[in-house]
């Protein structure tokens, strides 16, 4: 039997082999018989296909070569086989008109027949803020679709709620009930059109993102298999996390300094090997800000995220604070509506510069790449366009050697997206010992992420485990919820 194998090993081989026109399009034909909705395949005949790589450059045969030895070799389980006689190629006998065809087991069907949303909102003890404004509450627009059987997809929008709620229950939903809840790219184009003239992004996208979001989990949970598996397998079952805090609160600077030091001293306690911390207060405090935890944390690895606080000059200066005391990425240092000044910025910079949690969909992200300011890419999965995006998103970061590592702010339901995200990623350029992909986990208080969940992304000593459920993985418990619930809508087939 032949088993065609994963996109990113005949990627490998190409790289290597400087291969030809004549071999491309060979790969290209491979390509396009790989065999959809096989999970976790990559890791299952890497090591196979690389000791066949050996081998055959030891003894100089040619890619195409190689591709078809491993094409006899039998990787998976037995599957009956099919004569490609006209009638099983879906063609009459006569080959001239179309016929149905007959499968030895028929898909599974999911049809949409309900969709809820629930506004969640939990006010805060001691509010908090960042360089834009203070947080007193904690607000999250969860969206629920139900199939026919009952079975439920959670998903989850990053942003302003109520509109959220509306976008949803009385635009998209209506479109999207009785359709295949499977079809997942044809469902997320429905909606892209059906809004396209008025709302190419903003909340109509974020809207979009968690609906989207909801049907991967519905597709994982009928089919039986994990998001991460759907969106090709993973490369890794544990993803290390960097805790995200240190924001500020009203208190005197030089209190403030330390009272962020201690928090950033307890997440080194707790096992994390990263974190992130706010500037774009002021430049005074920002530097004081940076030398001191530097000082206090000599080996723990620092990003700064200033949501976009400083105009070109002020970046630059806070830039080379950042580098002089080592910090792995400067995130949103500008405003995304100076695309431009991305690439000023990076020419005058060693740091990598990281953004894109207020970008949406892959055209968006080809505008904002395209400049060459930007090393790290971040989009968020409750807000770019839902993971269906992030994958394109992805693939176009990919094709300009970009690393993408989504922002993730909110509940288990986008960490999760998250996790998943990350674990089925390549990471560019590719190497024997890469470094690990990071996790991005808020640790600010929010109790519609930590007590609203019977089964949560499981993590401990800064490392989280990719779930293996089917869907996202997490469990909602809905009794519980009841008690943030501002507003619930509900829509029926």
């Amino acid at each position: 039997m032949k088993t065609f194998f994963p996109y990113h090993l005949i990627e490998e081989v190409h790289l290597y082999y400087n291969t030809t026109s004549y071999q491309r399009a060979a790969f290209s034909s491979i390509l396009m018989a790989i065999r959809p909705n096989t999970p976790d395949r990559d890791r299952r005949i890497r090591h196979a296909f690389e000791s066949e790589t050996h081998s055959s450059a030891a003894d100089s045969n040619s890619p195409i070569q190689m591709i078809e030895d491993m094409e006899n070799q039998d990787w998976s389980p037995a599957v009956p086989t099919v004569s490609m006689s006209p009638s099983n190629r879906g063609l009459s006998p006569d080959e001239s008109q179309p016929r149905e065809t007959t499968s030895t087991s028929a898909p599974p069907a999911s049809t949409i027949k309900c969709i809820r949303t629930y506004h969640l909102r939990d006010h805060l003890e001691v509010p908090f803020g960042f360089s834009q404004w203070y947080y007193d509450t904690r607000n999250t627009l969860w969206v629920e679709l139900v199939a026919e059987d009952g079975t439920s997809g959670w998903g989850e929008c990053y942003g302003p709620s109520e509109v959220y709620q509306t976008a949803i229950d009385r635009f998209y939903a209506p479109k999207l009930l009785n359709q295949n809840a499977l079809a997942t790219d044809a469902l997320w184009h429905l909606m892209w059109r059906s809004s396209l003239d008025f709302a190419r992004g903003g909340v109509m996208m974020g809207a979009m993102s968690g609906i989207d979001m909801a049907l991967w989990d519905l597709r994982g949970k009928t089919l039986g298999l994990s998001v991460s598996d759907l969106m090709g397998g993973r490369y890794v079952d544990e993803v290390p996390c960097y805790a995200t805090g240190m924001y500020f609160k009203e208190m005197p600077e030089a209190d403030l300094i330390k009272s962020i030091v201690e928090e950033a001293s307890s997440y080194q306690q707790l096992g994390f090997q990263a974190l992130k911390i706010k500037v774009g207060k002021n430049l005074a405090f920002d530097a004081r800000q940076i030398e001191s935890l530097r000082d206090a944390l000599p080996n723990m690895t620092m990003m700064a995220d200033s949501n976009h606080a400083f105009d070109l000059p002020e970046a630059i200066q806070i830039g080379r604070v950042l580098e002089e005391h080592d910090f792995k990425w400067f995130e949103e240092p500008l405003s995304p509506e100076f695309e431009g000044q991305f690439r000023q910025l990076q020419d005058k910079l060693d740091i990598p510069i990281a953004t894109g949690e207020c970008e949406q969909t892959r055209y968006g992200f080809q505008r904002l790449l395209s400049t060459g300011g930007v090393q790290i890419a971040q989009p968020d999965l409750a807000y770019c366009g839902g993971p269906s995006e992030a994958l394109k998103i992805r693939n176009l970061a990919s094709s300009m050697g970009i690393n993408v590592v989504p922002h993730c702010w909110g509940t288990m339901l986008n960490l999760a997206s998250a996790t998943h995200f990350l674990a089925s990623g390549y990471r560019e350029p590719g190497r024997k010992e890469n470094a690990p992909p990071l996790l991005e986990y808020d640790r600010t208080p929010n109790a519609l992420r930590d007590e609203l969940f019977d089964v949560p992304v499981s993590i401990e000593n800064g490392i989280a485990r990719v779930p293996t459920g089917p869907g996202l993985g997490v469990k909602v418990n809905e009794d519980k919820m009841q008690s943030f619930v501002v507003q619930q809508t509900e829509l029926k087939a």
